[in-house]
């Protein structure tokens, strides 16, 4: 299940200077002021990268957002508040988070692997309106695993109570993954969602919920191991 389209990305690759911009450029990241912020950056391979370069800048390569390089780790611009996902390396999953987002934080980041000439570009909006509303409308997902079968392991998705009507969807750490026809069920305006997907593989998943009409994007997070695999 190795895919590569994440937020409003499509499916082609463009080569330009040199460089391979992949599934993930023009990606657009919105996050609620004083959520943490995922920023999803894959070479979609499954290669080890645990031991490849790969840098995090803003806006251009003057601020130098986070640095991997020989299993070496510095953030210099946002230190303290910027995280990788070291068990995912091995994946070939270059993401970072953002702790506790700020207004300061938006803008356009780019995802580097010097080595590998590909170069991946995401923008991250910060909400701040979103914090003040706290409408009590707001998609809120909230995720479970089952027990793992010989076909996989099943994760379900919930959001209850939204409106305006949320678009629900699972994503792993590089991509949105196939999953079943939503359930959906509405009652005096408000929607409640289910999504189900089955995993084949070991690593991070996530419950992205999002709602355009009132500039909202929730997820939440859960790890999954699979067992014999």
């Amino acid at each position: 299940m190795e895919l590569l389209s994440l937020l409003f990305m499509s499916s082609c690759f463009l080569t330009l200077s040199g460089l391979t911009f992949g599934d993930q450029s023009g990606t657009s990241v919105i996050v609620r002021e004083g959520d943490d912020a995922i920023l999803p950056c894959s070479l979609g391979t499954n290669e080890n990268i645990e031991h490849v370069r790969f840098d995090w800048t803003k806006n251009g390569t003057e601020k130098e957002v986070y640095i991997h390089d020989t299993g070496v780790d510095r953030s210099p611009a946002l230190p303290g508040r910027v995280s990788h996902f070291p068990d995912d390396l091995q994946h070939g999953n270059a993401s970072i988070r953002i702790n506790k987002v700020q207004p300061g934080d938006g803008g356009n980041y780019t995802c580097d692997f010097p080595s590998r000439r590909k170069t991946f570009r995401i923008k991250l909006v910060v909400d701040s309106v979103l914090k003040v509303r706290n409408d009590p409308g707001a998609a809120e997902p909230h995720v479970t695993s089952h027990d793992q079968t010989n076909v996989g392991v099943l994760l379900q998705c919930d959001v209850k109570n939204a409106h305006p009507k949320p678009t629900v969807e699972w994503w792993d750490s590089n991509n949105q993954i196939p999953s079943e026809k939503p359930q959906v069920s509405e009652q005096r305006g408000r929607f409640n969602i289910t999504l189900k997907a089955t995993v084949e593989k070991s690593g991070r998943y996530r419950c992205v919920a999002k709602q355009e009409e009132i500039k909202h994007q929730a997820q939440k997070e859960i790890n999954v191991h699979i067992y014999g695999k």
